[in-house]
């Protein structure tokens, strides 16, 4: 029986998808592919081979005997450490579509972000046909490198018929994110460190409607297209409406400029500190709060039947899980 080959199988998203393909009937042949430890490690069930995704024969080791992939090894930063982000997303890309090609893989999902297309200065809402935004993120490798991994997928399904679907998930919330890689913004509003309320918008989706997305693509996404998974657009002000609702922490009043609450943070950055605190609301996060992050997820839900719970339920179910993990 053919393999199913998960990278990135460790991560929030990663362990979701992972337990929704054991659940499946009848369930599929599971291989991980990752660097270190995993939650399955003594499951005669999931097959592991250890390995870095930079590295071209490690992935040609783990691509061996396998039928179908999901791509979702990354690095969450939104640090400029260049160098870092492209060989994981760039490179780890090529690799993987290269082992594709040779192994004569059936089918490669890869998982993106909605960030490399659904985001403006304005409330704008995006769909697949939007352009990519490199005016707009260029200062934060993340999503250039995502962007680039992105192209270089596609020109695999284009020039070689390799079939390559992209999934483009939004903020990735709900239980399980034990390395914050998503949710440090709602335990930085639960710290009370969201001190005013950004210019901007989101998008939230459930890691769980996200997961389950990404095996509806693997089944029913057509080749060479991309899906955006989202839930709803709100403005900020709104996520600190809903967040204060279901956890009862009451949020900021105040709204202020771009420049004023860069210069603010910079400033509470030197006083926490002489308090034995630490201001962790950093310049790159309040940026990315006077962008909108608005986007249309009606193909997802015509060609792949994605469906999103209440995101109500998603919030209070992540700050329970970040309350959890504090005591």
């Amino acid at each position: 029986m053919p393999a199913t080959l998960v990278t990135g199988a460790t991560g929030f998203l990663g362990k979701h998808l992972v337990g929704q393909l054991r659940r499946e009937r009848p369930p599929p042949r599971l291989r991980i592919f990752c660097r270190g430890a995993s939650p399955w490690d003594q499951d005669p069930q999931v097959e592991k081979v250890k390995g870095n995704i930079t590295s071209a024969a490690d992935v040609l080791s783990a691509m061996e005997g396998v039928a179908s992939v999901y791509h979702l090894a990354g690095a969450v930063s939104r640090n400029p450490r260049a160098s870092e982000l492209y060989a994981t997303h760039v490179e780890g890309t090529r690799n993987v579509c290269d082992a594709a090609r040779r192994c004569g893989v059936q089918k490669i999902v890869l998982v993106s972000s909605s960030g490399t297309i659904a985001v403006s200065r304005e409330p704008v809402i995006h769909d697949e046909e939007s352009g990519y935004k490199h005016e707009i993120v260029g200062e934060w490798p993340y999503y250039l490198s995502k962007i680039f991994a992105e192209k270089l997928a596609l020109s695999y399904a284009k020039d070689y018929g390799l079939p390559v679907v992209i999934v483009n998930p939004s903020l990735l919330l709900g239980p399980g994110d034990d390395r914050r890689s998503s949710a440090v913004e709602i335990e930085l509003f639960l710290e009370g460190q969201i001190l005013a309320i950004p210019g901007g918008g989101l998008n939230i989706v459930d890691v769980r409607d996200a997961s389950a997305a990404l095996i509806a693509a693997m089944r029913a996404g057509n080749s060479g297209e991309r899906y955006l998974i989202g839930g709803p657009n709100w403005t900020f002000s709104e996520m600190i409406e809903k967040s204060s609702a279901v956890s009862g922490v009451r949020g900021p009043k105040r709204r202020l400029s771009l420049p004023a609450s860069l210069w603010g943070a910079r400033l509470l950055r030197r006083i926490y500190p002489l308090v034995g605190q630490t201001y962790r609301l950093d310049d790159a996060r309040i940026k990315m709060s006077a962008l909108f992050w608005y986007c249309n997820s009606s193909k997802a839900r015509a060609q792949l039947g994605f469906t999103t719970r209440d995101p109500l339920e998603t919030l209070r179910e992540t700050v329970e899980d970040l309350r959890r993990a504090k005591s």
